[in-house]
C-alpha cells in the first residue's frame, strides 16, 4: 500500500499524519513515529510512505489546536484492527471533548461489560491519536492511565479541551508527570 506523510506543529509537539488520499490511516507525534509504523503495518501490512501535505486533516488539527475542539470530527478515518478494536475506536469518538470515561464505562457502552482490559488493550492500539481520542480514557478513580505520546501530553490535551484554561494551566499539564 501507498501512503502520504504529512507533518503538523502543535503546542505539545510535532504530529504525523498518514493518510491513503481519502483517510487518516495513522496520526501519532513525531517522536513516536517507531510506535506509529509498527500499529500501521499490523494494521495495513506492507506500505510505502512518500512525503506529501498534511492537507485537510491537518488544518482541522491547527483548528483544534486554535481552539475548535470540534475539528478532529470532521476527519475521516480508516483502520484495520478487531471487530472489538474498532466499535472500542468508535465509542471513544463519541467521548465529548471535556469529557472523560473509563475503560469500564467503554466496555459496558459496546456491549461487553466484564472487558475493561481488553478495551484498555484496544485504546492503547488506537493508530490515530486525539482524532480517536484515547487520551480522554482515565481511571475509573479519575486518574490519568498510560498515553502512547506520554502522560504529559495527555493531561494538556484534557486541560486543553476542558476550555476553561489559562496559558499556566496548560504550561502546568506540559510539566505535570
Amino acid at each position: 500500500m501507498k501512503f502520504w506523510l504529512g507533518r503538523v506543529g502543535s503546542p505539545i509537539g510535532t504530529m504525523l499524519l498518514v493518510s491513503d488520499g481519502e483517510a487518516l490511516r495513522a496520526l501519532d507525534f513525531s517522536d513516536h513515529e517507531a510506535r506509529m509504523r509498527v500499529l500501521l503495518r499490523r494494521y495495513c501490512g506492507e506500505f510505502v510512505l512518500e512525503a506529501g501535505a498534511a492537507g485537510e486533516a491537518g488544518r482541522h488539527l491547527e483548528d483544534y489546536f486554535d481552539g475548535d475542539l470540534a475539528a478532529p470530527e470532521r476527519i475521516p478515518v480508516r483502520t484495520g484492527g478487531s471487530d472489538f478494536q474498532r466499535r472500542v475506536w468508535a465509542e471513544l469518538r463519541k467521548i465529548p471533548a471535556g469529557a472523560t470515561s473509563s475503560y469500564g464505562r467503554i466496555a459496558a457502552a459496546i456491549g461487553a461489560p466484564g472487558a475493561s482490559r481488553a478495551v484498555g488493550l484496544a485504546n492503547g492500539a488506537n493508530p490515530v491519536a486525539i482524532v480517536v481520542p484515547c487520551h480522554r480514557v482515565i481511571g475509573a478513580d479519575g486518574s490519568l492511565t498510560g498515553y502512547g505520546g506520554g502522560l504529559k501530553r495527555k493531561a494538556w490535551l484534557l486541560v486543553h479541551e476542558r476550555g476553561d484554561h489559562s496559558a499556566a494551566e496548560l504550561s502546568e499539564a506540559s510539566t505535570a508527570t
